[in-house]
């Protein structure tokens, strides 16, 4: 199993609109297709405007096919450029458990 580790920085005082339109519209459509979602937080100390959202693949081959899924869903399309707008910068990590970690 791996993890897909997406940290976004939004702009100054985006972070209740952006949770609100993945709460209302994004996470419906992300969910069938990434499959099983670890998490998803903001920031309270540190860096600020963060959102930070970990996903579980069984394996690379398994995270492209579900986001190549994702990315044609018509759906996906017509939300993105909503939470777009409110996006700085993006970092995607691929994390691999070390074998003493928890199973997931």
């Amino acid at each position: 199993m791996i993890y897909e580790l997406r940290t976004y920085r939004l702009k100054t005082g985006t972070v209740p609109h952006y949770l609100r339109l993945v709460e209302d519209e994004g996470i419906t459509i992300q969910r069938p297709h990434l499959g099983t979602l670890v998490g998803y937080f903001a920031t309270e100390i540190g860096p600020l405007n963060e959102i930070v959202h970990l996903w579980a693949f069984d394996d690379l081959a398994d995270r492209e096919r579900r986001r190549a899924a994702l990315a044609t869903d018509a759906r996906w399309q017509e939300f993105l450029p909503k939470i777009q707008a409110l996006i700085e910068t993006m970092d995607s990590k691929i994390l691999k458990a070390a074998p003493f970690s928890p199973p997931r």
